[in-house]
């Protein structure tokens, strides 16, 4: 096997991400004490056997077939050999490729720039600054305000969601997250220590959503933002947004400057999401404890541990927004912080509404969140909480969509999130724990499956009534403390669970597990039959199967799908797909599916020494595990908010430049504009110049 080189810039212990990635965008989570102390099992521990042997069986079925179009992969830096020298174009067997993965896969590479096939061109959607508002400005960096930004497209794009909208052709609305601010990437001259009330305000409007309409072009699948489109908006951390469900009006969520716990004042760290099957969008609030200061003045020994729960510590924050606003100080307002950390949705269609934040869908770390209906029209929400150690979810409401565009069912379906039983997931294996070593190697059964359940942890009822399931918590505390709710009732601890989506093609259920690189070390827990590797740098993806294909099941059945990481380390798998036909992935973090009921992969934190990059993988029939990668990113950017279409594939080009030493001075990135212009965070269009489907 050859020797892997190290990456370049990466942070020990957050996959590959760089120093200043951490300290901006999640508090330096990594580096913290993990915040689930508990006893639970690990599902690292559940899945590790069954790989090794898988592989090996699988091994003897591998035929090697030349590839005949595209050209010869150029190695990065820890690319294996056998990845490295097969040619673009190649596939197993015989045909072309899965349909809808019919492409020349990119090259793992380091260049400053969105790499794609052979074949397919690409525009800039969208930058940050752009106006979208009607009277904001053109963006100048040298003389950007708060005011100029709350008009212009945010900072750090992340979700992405395509809706159609009726009556204009060729338009679509366009609807963005931003995620978290970089002030050493947006500002000359940047003091950390002594941030401005201007750059402090920057923040806060660079923060939060975009809406924007969007028009392709006939002849291409370029997109271009219409700007002043009077469905365009900004929602901000200093907007009004709403507390819905169980926990509106808790004493546990109310402040001096909302005594009566219903109005919040901004979203917060907004990582994926979902769109709804009644034209919403639903937005996840993730590392929102980094904004909040003075955690070790707060005394009161349970609400000490609540907060360090949830990764809530130290004195000052980074940003010091808490010298400009007292709802950031928790010494002076101990409730702002549960007030964060929610699913949020949105009606794009109505610019004057308030987005809602649903509380009955649990408090932690939201990655992102993606419903199904029941048989019977209920939406089914999974959700994934994004810290190592950390649990995944599932909401099942007990109110049916209605169908129909008539007001009075858009009404109703705003109702839908307020009411219904939120879940959490208890995985078991079926091998002797003695048969599970941490390093990949199979159990005796050959197999690296098993069973689950969902355990209910509360149900919201009409009017704000909520029952508690959980011994010892009330409702109110189950719905604003879910992670100690989870701990109570032995929810089974993953490697980061961030993006979960069922497949709109067959109901299964996958699970993006990004890394944990703190497993099996001294004090923490350790392998079981759910996570395959103990030191996990490269993460895994479980794909579920709920009981019947029912979504409102209690009970599931899952099992590997893919291992990630260099296709010649044995303790790689993916879904029993001959290894030397795979592109390399390390890391995955948002899930997407396109029209054919393939996968998509998008990566946040590559540890073989590749920029990040989209994958598509089969997910049925023959050619089940055939990942190819499809694109690559600038330096030191993230790929965020996969969206494909029949004709065109959307990603959010998230904080490109952010390597350690960057500042605005010293670029480490010129990428998307070149070089003396500001590196901004964008949203890229991809689609084949002969016009003809994405991948067929």
């Amino acid at each position: 096997m050859p020797k892997l080189l190290p990456i370049i810039t990466s942070h020990q212990g957050s996959g590959g991400r760089s120093a200043l990635t951490c300290r901006f965008r999640c508090g330096d989570a990594c580096f913290g004490e993990v915040p689930n102390t508990s006893e639970n099992e690990y599902v690292g521990d559940v899945i590790a056997g069954a790989l090794s042997r898988r592989s090996m069986m699988r091994a003897a079925a591998v035929v090697t077939v030349a590839a005949t179009a595209g050209s010869t992969l150029i190695a990065g830096p820890g690319v294996s050999e056998a990845a490295a020298a097969a040619p673009e174009g190649r596939t197993a067997g015989k045909g072309r490729g899965a349909r809808g993965l019919r492409f020349a896969p990119v090259a793992p590479n380091t260049k400053d720039a969105v790499t794609v096939p052979a074949g397919y061109g690409q525009n800039v959607v969208i930058r940050w600054g752009e106006p979208i508002l009607r009277g904001a400005p053109a963006f100048d960096p040298d003389r950007q305000t708060a005011k100029a930004q709350a008009g212009q497209f945010g900072y750090n794009n992340d979700f992405l969601s395509l809706l159609p909208l009726r009556g204009e052709h060729g338009r679509q609305v366009l609807v963005a997250n931003h995620e978290y601010t970089d002030e050493i990437l947006m500002f000359k001259g940047y003091d950390p220590e002594n941030p401005t009330r201007e750059q402090v305000e920057i923040a806060w409007a660079a923060h939060g959503l975009s809406v924007v309409v969007v028009e392709g072009e006939r002849k291409s699948g370029a997109l271009r933002a219409v700007t002043r489109h009077h469905l365009n908006r900004r929602l901000t951390a200093t907007s009004r947004f709403r507390l819905t469900g169980p926990v509106a009006g808790s004493d546990l969520v109310r402040t001096k400057a909302d005594p009566r716990g219903t109005t919040v004042l901004g979203t917060l760290n907004n990582c994926s999401g979902g769109t709804t099957p009644w034209g919403t969008t639903l937005h996840g609030e993730e590392n929102f404890n980094q904004y909040f200061a003075n955690a070790v003045k707060v005394t009161d020994p349970k609400d000490a541990a609540r907060l360090k729960r949830y990764g809530v510590s130290g004195a000052a924050s980074e940003r010091k927004w808490e010298r400009f606003d007292d709802r950031f100080d928790l010494a002076k307002e101990p409730n702002e912080a549960n007030r964060f950390g929610w699913v949020v949705e949105l009606d794009p269609f109505d610019p004057d509404s308030t987005p809602r934040k649903r509380t009955a869908l649990g408090r932690f770390k939201h990655e992102a969140a993606q419903p199904r209906l029941t048989d019977d029209g209920r939406p089914v929400v999974y959700m994934g909480d994004d810290e190592k150690f950390d649990y995944f979810y599932k909401f099942v409401s007990s109110k049916r969509m209605a169908k129909g565009k008539s007001r009075a069912a858009h009404e109703h379906n705003l109702t839908l999130l307020d009411e219904g039983t939120l879940y959490v997931a208890k995985l078991t294996g079926d091998s002797p724990a003695a048969e599970i070593d941490g390093k990949g190697t199979l159990p005796e059964d050959g197999e690296f499956d098993g069973s689950g359940r969902w355990v209910p942890l509360a149900t919201a009822g009409p009017g704000g009534k909520a029952v508690s399931h959980v011994e010892g918590m009330t409702a109110e505390e189950v719905f604003v403390f879910t992670r100690l709710a989870g701990d109570k009732v032995g929810a089974t601890k993953m490697d980061r669970p961030e993006d979960i989506e069922p497949s709109p093609h067959t109901g299964k259920v996958y699970v993006a597990l990004t890394n944990n690189s703190d497993r099996g070390k001294p004090g923490k827990a350790g392998a079981d039959e759910a996570n395959p590797r103990n030191l996990n740098k490269h993460g895994q993806v479980l794909e579920l199967t709920e009981r019947r294909n029912r979504a409102d099941a209690t009970t599931f059945a899952w099992s590997l799908f893919l291992v990630a990481g260099d296709p010649d380390d044995p303790s790689t798998y993916f879904a029993g797909f001959p290894k030397d036909r795979v592109s390399p992935i390390s890391c995955p973090d948002n899930v997407a599916f396109d029209p054919h009921g393939n996968l998509w992969l998008s990566t946040d934190g590559n540890q073989l020494g590749s920029h990040d990059g989209l994958f598509g993988v089969a997910t049925r029939g023959e050619r089940r595990g055939e990942l190819k990668q499809f694109l690559t990113m600038p330096t030191g950017a993230e790929t965020c908010g996969p969206l494909i279409q029949d004709r065109r594939v959307l990603v959010a080009v998230q904080h490109p430049g952010e390597v350690d030493g960057a500042s605005v001075e010293k670029p480490a990135s010129a990428w998307p504009d070149g070089p003396g212009k500001l590196v901004r965070p964008s949203v890229v269009s991809v689609w084949r110049e002969d016009g003809r489907d994405i991948g067929v």
